[in-house]
Order: C-alpha cells, then sequence, then structure tokens
C-alpha cells in the first residue's frame, strides 16, 4: 500500500518555499526599481502653451435648413462707457453674476444658412475695418467646409463696419458669386455722398467703410436692397427693426416648422440687456426705436419659444429666451454633436 501524504515531503516543501521566496525577493526588487525609476528620472520639460483655438464654426439643424455658426473673433470692448439708462453699480453687478469684466470680451458672430437648394450668408464680420483679433470669418466659413466662391446670397442686417467689412479683400468681392442684399433705408443712409458730406469728423468713416464693401457689388450689378418686410428666398424672411440703424434688419429663418430668428445688432451685451431691455448702448442710431424693438423681439422669442442668434452674444451666439421677473434669462444651446 502507498501511503498518503497530507503534507509536502521535505524536499517539495524547501523547493516551494524557495520558489515562493525568490519570487517574493523578485518582485520586491522589482517594485524598488520601478519607484526609484519614478523618483530619480529627470522631469521633462513642460509643453509650451499654444495659445489659440481652431477656426470657429457650430453647426446645428433647424428643420431641412443646415445652420452653421460662424466666428468673426473677439473684440475687447468697454462698455462702462457705450450703455446708457444704467447706473455703474447695477453695471458692475450685472458683469459679476456673469463672471465677466470691463472690458467684455465680445463675440462678432456671423451665420451660414444652406437650405438644400441656396447657400445663404447673414453678415460677412469685420474684414480689415476693426484689427486683428476680428476678420476671421472667411477662415471659419472654410473650416466649416464652405468655400466664398459657393455663397449664392448675403443679407446684411445693417451697415456698420464689423458685418460689411467682410464683403471685399483689396477692394475685390470676397463672394464673386453672390447677390448682395440690406434693406433700402440703409441703403439711403450709408451709401449716400451727401450724407458723408455732412456727417461728423468722426462719424465719416462708418460712411466711407460702407461705400467701400459695397461698391463692387454695385459696380457688378449684384446689390439689390429691399423695403421692409420682405420675403427674399423660400424659408428666410427679412424683418424690419429699425433703431439701432436706419434700416436695421434681422432675419427670420424657417423650416419644417422650426424657427430661428438672427437678431444683428438687436442687443450687445447678454449680463446687462437680459436683465433690462431698456438698456441701451450710445451708437444706437435711435436709441428709443431699439429699446422699443428688442422688448418686442424679446417678449415674441420666449413667448413663442424659437432659437435666436444674434451677432454679439457669446460665440455661437444661438439660444432661447425664458422670461424672468421683470427681464429675460438666456439658454444657449445645447451642444449637440451632428454626424
Amino acid at each position: 500500500m502507498f501511503a498518503l501524504h497530507t503534507t509536502p515531503p521535505p524536499k517539495q516543501e524547501n523547493a516551494l518555499i524557495s520558489t515562493a521566496l525568490l519570487r517574493s525577493t523578485t518582485f520586491a526588487v522589482i517594485t524598488a526599481l520601478a519607484t526609484l525609476s519614478l523618483t530619480t528620472s529627470p522631469a521633462h520639460a513642460a509643453a509650451p502653451m499654444v495659445k489659440t483655438s481652431a477656426p470657429g464654426y457650430y453647426r446645428v439643424m433647424l428643420g431641412d435648413f443646415e445652420v452653421t455658426a460662424l466666428s468673426d473673433g473677439t473684440l475687447q470692448l468697454p462698455m462702462d462707457k457705450a450703455l446708457t439708462n444704467i447706473n455703474p453699480a447695477d453695471f458692475n453687478t450685472a458683469l459679476k453674476k456673469f463672471h465677466i469684466t470691463n472690458p467684455i470680451e465680445t463675440s462678432f458672430n456671423g451665420y451660414l444658412i444652406n437650405t438644400g437648394s441656396k447657400l445663404v450668408l447673414i453678415d460677412t464680420g469685420a474684414g480689415k475695418f476693426f484689427g486683428a483679433t476680428l476678420g476671421k470669418l472667411a477662415a471659419s466659413l472654410k473650416a466649416a467646409g464652405y468655400q466664398p466662391e459657393q455663397v449664392d446670397e448675403i443679407y446684411i442686417t445693417h451697415m456698420h463696419g464689423d458685418h460689411i467689412g467682410g464683403l471685399t479683400v483689396d477692394g475685390v468681392a470676397a463672394f464673386p458669386n453672390a447677390i448682395v442684399r440690406a434693406d433700402k433705408h440703409e441703403a439711403d443712409y450709408w451709401l449716400s455722398q451727401a450724407q458723408l458730406d455732412k456727417a461728423a469728423a468722426d462719424d465719416k468713416g462708418g460712411f466711407q467703410h460702407a461705400m467701400e464693401a459695397f461698391q463692387p457689388y454695385i459696380k457688378a450689378g449684384k446689390f439689390k436692397p429691399f423695403d421692409g418686410n420682405t420675403d427674399l428666398t423660400p424659408g428666410i424672411k427679412a424683418v424690419a427693426a429699425y433703431g439701432h440703424t436706419p434700416g436695421h434688419t434681422t432675419y427670420l429663418v424657417e423650416s419644417k416648422g422650426q424657427k430661428l430668428m438672427l437678431w444683428g445688432d438687436l442687443m450687445h451685451v447678454a449680463a446687462a440687456q437680459f436683465d433690462k431691455p431698456s438698456v441701451a448702448i450710445n451708437f444706437d442710431h435711435d436709441n428709443k426705436a431699439a429699446i422699443a424693438e428688442r422688448k418686442k423681439a424679446y417678449a415674441d422669442a420666449a413667448q413663442q419659444g424659437y432659437m435666436v442668434g444674434s451677432a454679439h452674444l457669446s460665440f455661437p451666439g444661438l439660444g432661447y429666451l425664458r422670461a424672468e421677473g421683470k427681464g429675460y434669462a438666456w439658454i444657449p444651446v445645447n451642444y449637440v454633436s451632428l454626424p
């Protein structure tokens, strides 16, 4: 009979112990070496800061339409000197609520609408008119997958330089195949030599910028003004909102029952003007009319719940309004990743 061993024979046991000790010792040595390596290896230099962002565009769908917000850049604006109907204490409180400081880093936005049959651009950015931090709309357009030659029509909200400067490059039409449209009240004011001649010296530049930007399109017969509320192309309508300038226009975009109202310069400073729509800006052509248009637009957007986009809201400047107290709350669009 074979004896049944319940413990390993001495030699086998010794072998097992020796193996275990060897493994334990080896593990300890490896751990120690790894720790030593981590603590004694020279640190690599920190990667240099890039301090730039990608060209700015953000895309949403509106029914069957593709809407692309295009960043022209940002500019620091001292709004404490520009806003009216608000005292300094309330202005500072408003900025703290939004975690921003003065001068305010202000976005400059344009919007590209692809209806499926037409490519329509709303405003063109500042071009060369306002320095190196602006004039980036063309780069944003290209980064978004389009070329200037593909733009069929351009609708201008108003003729301040930061909305029209991108129309030309070195005196040549930047969008060679586009028809440009704006309200005739705007054209009659900004493109008038008589208005330029009687303007104060500090104001003449605005007229000169407009004339420079529109000249190639006028010469080519591609500038076609409209008068007030006008259906421009299926799904896009001009809506008169005079006040900020004589012919300031907003644009209603609609597809499959979904709406987007593009406000242009109906408002400028979210931190102050949503809580208090009566806060105005001192370069409104007509403060009272601009305030009335802003209040009307706010109320309609909040009541109907459609999307809005604005030229100087923080990029991409798209969102919704909700009535809150005596003013309104701004709800930015939820980020959506399109396929």
